[in-house]
């Protein structure tokens, strides 16, 4: 006769997954945090590098408006509305938000339009190594049009 066989007592495995998760769990939120921030921060400079070419689309249209940085300004709150850092921003003047507009030379020797755009981020969730407030500057350059 074949003595049955009998299934092996699983306690000893029992606290295991508890013990696994415990040690897992502050990394996934770290993963997790740091995916969030990183976002956060491309999105921010995607909307950083549209304020630009939309104040600069703005201040193209010829000389009078070439080095117009008030409208520059109201083009590039516009685009960046979205941020919400920005939206209680009434100036262009000092960070979060400085944007500046001159009338420049072009490669081609023509006269153009130079936007500059200067975008601090908030402080979001403090990650060790993680400077966790950034300055994005991006700029965007167009010829005027003729008048």
């Amino acid at each position: 006769m074949k003595p049955e066989h009998k299934p092996k007592n699983r306690n000893g495995a029992r606290g295991s997954a508890v013990l696994e998760v415990s040690l897992l769990a502050p990394w996934m939120f770290f993963l997790f945090a740091g995916v969030f921030d990183m976002g956060f921060y491309a999105t921010a400079m995607i909307s950083v590098q549209n304020a630009a070419r939309a104040a600069a689309t703005h201040t193209s249209a010829g000389p009078t408006t070439a080095a117009d940085s008030a409208g520059a300004c109201a083009y590039a709150r516009a685009e960046l509305h979205s941020l919400y850092n920005v939206r209680s921003v009434d100036g262009c003047a000092t960070l979060p938000l400085v944007v500046t507009a001159a009338q420049v030379t072009g490669a081609d020797g023509s006269p153009a339009s130079r936007v500059t755009v200067t975008y601090r981020t908030p402080r979001l969730i403090p990650i060790p190594g993680l400077a966790g407030q950034f300055t994005i500057t991006r700029w965007a350059e167009m010829r005027l049009r003729e008048s």
